[in-house]
């Protein structure tokens, strides 16, 4: 593990998007990531699909061998407020990631430009603003599969910061043993997760994660009420089932002891700011290093097909 800096300034921000358009959530996110940069942000992290929205509860008319027009028309909707990247959409948020000199990570719906296939994705822009290689979800989560496909590509990748390699696994892929080895495997000393996932039982994979893989894990969460979804779409009754607040937030930060640097942020938007001492990272490891001294490699083998 090669010389890190020791301190690293982050906000995870808790924000509900501009539902279905994206556009709209897109100059809310260079507006909030302005308002980070103004708290002394080096890094800023959004969660899951804040472009444009998690479409918590819709089934878009899906059913075992069948379709309904009126959900087609609501999928439509959702797709084409789905971003080509590169695009207008990126462009923004380069502009902003560059003029706050910051790390920026933001969960996107990616439309892709010659497929029209939708990915649930993850994008990284340098303090530059230029985009870093794109996470694509390894695997949508039950009824997601019906929205996004699996990653063709962009399975893994890292970005090299002042404070050591950085990741993104989204949602329920931190539920994939293997991927999370070949995050560590990598060397990662900032695992950002970005999801949509209230339930208590995560921050326990939350703490269990920073604590197997040494490193810091950044919780992500939306924050989004019932009452944001479009009045357009066809599919109120669905909408109507869903609680007050659909997504209660939950995001924090956990050291690579496990313990909370921030609380668990509930049932409001939140910008969590926090000052990162990097170096328990390596003090971490002296114990417990899965991939390293920790490892048997001579019992164990494990490959990543990464492209």
């Amino acid at each position: 593990m090669r010389d890190i800096k020791s301190n690293c300034k982050i906000a995870v921000v808790q924000a509900a998007p501009v539902m279905f358009s994206a556009a709209a959530s897109a100059e809310k996110a260079a507006a909030l990531i302005s308002e980070a940069a103004a708290g002394g942000a080096e890094l800023i992290v959004f969660p899951e699909l804040f472009i444009p929205g998690y479409p918590y509860g819709m089934t878009f008319g899906f059913t075992v061998g069948s379709r309904s027009a009126p959900g087609r028309e609501d999928w439509k909707v959702y797709c084409d407020n789905s971003i080509v990247v590169p695009g207008p959409e990126t462009e923004l948020l380069s502009a902003a990631a560059r003029a706050a000199g910051a790390y920026v990570s933001i969960g996107v719906s990616e439309r892709d430009a010659v497929t029209g296939t939708l990915y649930n994705s993850n994008l990284i822009f340098l303090p530059d603003g230029s985009l870093a290689p794109v996470h694509r979800k390894l695997k949508p989560t039950g009824s997601e599969r019906v929205v996004w496909g699996d990653a063709n590509r962009g399975y893994f990748p890292v970005v090299d910061t002042p404070w050591g390699p950085m990741g993104c696994m989204i949602c329920w892929e931190s539920y994939m043993p293997l991927a999370r080895v070949a995050l560590y495997e990598k060397g990662v000393s900032l695992y950002i997760s970005a999801n949509t996932n209230d339930n208590p039982e995560w921050q326990a994979t939350a703490q269990h994660i920073a604590l197997e893989g040494r490193c810091y894990f950044i919780n992500a969460d939306l924050f989004f009420t019932r009452d944001m979804y479009p009045e357009s779409l066809n599919c109120r009754d669905e909408i109507a089932r869903l609680p007050e607040i659909v997504c209660r937030g939950g995001s924090c930060v956990i050291d690579p002891f496990g313990h909370y640097v921030t609380e668990p942020v509930w049932d409001r938007e939140a910008i969590i700011l926090a000052d990162l001492d990097m170096t328990r990272v390596p003090a971490a490891k002296m114990e417990l290093d899965c991939v390293g001294h920790y490892a048997r490699p001579d019992v164990l083998h494990f490959s990543i097909e990464d492209k």
